[in-house]
């Protein structure tokens, strides 16, 4: 394999990286990319070309299951097995619990498989993106104007989240389904309007997005996987080892800021970007 082709499966890991978990839409920009400039995946074949884009996914979903690994190991009730006292939250009960991460992933897990097919012949087009990351940007920037109207956030922390907002907020991520509009832009923007922080709207939205990412990406995975080709692999391992170590260095970055610079510059990114495809597309 070329080094040229490498160089492609670096920078599409790298943009599945820093994009996937930043309320700027991963879908929307590997569109993009592919679409408009590197065409990077076609001599894959369309089947193993989107076998990749499943597995620079799985490196994303790893990168949060190493950053969130003590919450998870919490959630699951596996703190004996991994040799950790019991969290003073669960002795208290006042803790995020797996129920609570369920009850937020059943409305987009049901939609998503009843209208899976439709969404992948139908919605995925630049100018589907496109509609998604402006009405998506719309809602980041009403949600900030909400939460800067308040003094103080009601949720601080995600061990503070009720089931009633869990669903409610399962509801909105609803929306991510249609590309562009961002599973993590849609769920923040949710939690904020429905009073949590935005560190502890983001800290759900990596939690929740861990399940049902990884569920999605194995089924696609298991599916396409006879269509693999083993000449492929070198493509593979660099595009997913760049994909863990961007999505790696992107959360820690973006969890350390959120509270700070909030959604809004997000939002006028999405819009700028928008503005762009526009001029340089059509």
């Amino acid at each position: 394999m070329e080094f040229i082709e490498l160089l492609k499966a670096f920078i599409l890991g790298l943009v599945e990286g820093l994009t996937e978990f930043a309320p700027v839409s991963s879908t929307g920009h590997m569109i993009l990319v592919d679409e408009m400039w590197l065409k990077s995946t076609e001599f894959l074949g369309q089947y193993t070309a989107n076998t990749f884009k499943i597995v620079i996914q799985l490196g994303s979903i790893l990168a949060v299951v190493i950053i969130f690994k003590d919450r998870f190991i919490d959630i699951l009730g596996l703190n004996r097995l991994f040799g950790k006292k019991e969290d003073k939250r669960t002795v208290e009960g006042n803790h995020l619990r797996l129920t609570h991460v369920i009850v937020g992933l059943i409305p987009a897990g049901v939609l998503g498989l009843l209208f899976e097919d439709y969404i992948d012949e139908h919605l995925f087009s630049i100018e589907t993106v496109m509609i998604g990351l402006l009405v998506g940007s719309i809602l980041m920037i009403v949600a900030d104007i909400v939460s800067g109207k308040k003094k103080e956030p009601k949720v601080t922390t995600v061990d503070q989240i009720t089931y009633k907002q869990a669903l409610s907020i399962g509801l909105i991520q609803c929306l991510s389904l249609w590309p562009g509009f961002s599973r993590s832009g849609s769920t923040i923007s949710g939690g904020v309007l429905l009073g949590l922080s935005h560190r502890a709207a983001a800290d759900f939205t990596f939690i929740m997005a861990v399940p049902i990412m990884a569920g999605a990406s194995l089924l696609s995975l298991i599916k396409n996987w006879e269509h693999f080709n083993i000449e492929a692999l070198p493509f593979f391992i660099v595009g997913f080892l760049s994909a863990f170590i961007f999505a790696l260095i992107s959360i820690r970055f973006f969890l350390k800021l959120i509270d700070t610079i909030r959604l809004m510059p997000f939002a006028i990114y999405r819009i700028v970007l928008v503005a762009a495809i526009y001029f340089l597309y059509f």
